[in-house]
């Protein structure tokens, strides 16, 4: 009796090149996102050195970097960039405090909702910089009503995410959770906020760039210091490449707060990145 040896089969994976192409993916989004800058920064040293628009309004980009190295060189930029950072993070540490807080208390319990959510409208629909002339009449022209603009700009998106948050939680999970015997306590530990903290985190980042923006805003109309007076006096002054320096120190001091709290998000929710990076 004679036995034949078939030639086994080619192994095929066809996972291969699926996982090669995800591993190239990163690079070219990261190439994707700066050639996107890249361009915007060439069209702003073209376009006056072109003619295409006027120098006067708008100079080159060489030359709001030389005012820019300039201001921070005599230390002038640190300074106004450390008094507004200390402004704006107090005022958002305060709003995270009690927004965050207030939020989880009415998005769980339904008699604080049905008590506050109708105030809350009301202070929601009312504008920051509309208040700004009521809160330095009656706190001054110092800090302390800055940084209280601040938390009032602030506090709203952090409030409503949270409450969207727990509202938002899988009914499922707080039945099987109870139907286990777990407490409130831990109940609200261990299903409520992780459940919620990613939308949580969402308007805790609305927060952050209302908390700057409102911020320059704020030192524009009555301050001595900060990013937004070295805006709005250079301005005065004519100084139009220092206050172009001043906007990019703003847009950078921005991007770097909201990467800052996008790490802190991938941190405290772990789990949520990984069920998006399996699907």
């Amino acid at each position: 009796m004679t036995t034949t040896l078939e030639r086994p089969a080619a192994v095929v994976v066809p996972e291969a090149r699926p996982a090669a192409r995800r591993r190239r993916r990163p690079s070219r989004r990261w190439v994707t996102s700066w050639a996107g800058i890249a361009v915007l920064l060439a069209l702003w040293q073209l376009a006056p050195n072109a003619g295409w628009v006027e120098r006067t309004f708008l100079p080159p980009l060489s030359q709001v970097l030389h005012a820019w190295w300039e201001l921070a060189r005599t230390g002038e930029l640190w300074d106004d960039v450390q008094v507004s950072l200390q402004r704006s993070l107090t005022g958002f540490a305060i709003a995270i405090a009690a927004g965050v807080p207030l939020g989880l208390a009415i998005g769980w319990y339904p008699l604080a909702a049905e008590l506050l959510s109708p105030v809350l409208t009301i202070f929601l629909n009312t504008a920051a910089l509309a208040l700004l002339p009521v809160f330095t009449l009656i706190l001054g022209i110092g800090e302390t009503s800055k940084i209280t603009i601040v938390v009032y700009a602030s506090i709203w998106p952090i409030l409503y995410n949270t409450i969207s948050g727990v509202r938002g939680v899988d009914p499922l999970l707080v039945k099987s959770a109870r139907s286990l015997g777990v407490g409130p306590v831990r109940l609200f530990q261990k299903v409520i906020l992780p459940a919620a903290t990613p939308t949580i985190f969402t308007g805790v980042r609305l927060g952050g760039a209302a908390s700057i923006l409102v911020l320059i805003t704020t030192e524009m109309v009555g301050a001595k210091s900060g990013l937004g007076y070295l805006i709005i006096n250079s301005q005065f002054n004519f100084q139009i490449p220092q206050m172009y320096a001043g906007i990019v120190t703003v847009s950078a001091v921005g991007v770097v707060f909201n990467t800052l709290l996008r790490a802190l998000e991938r941190r405290f929710s772990l789990w949520s990145v990984s069920l998006r990076t399996t699907r």
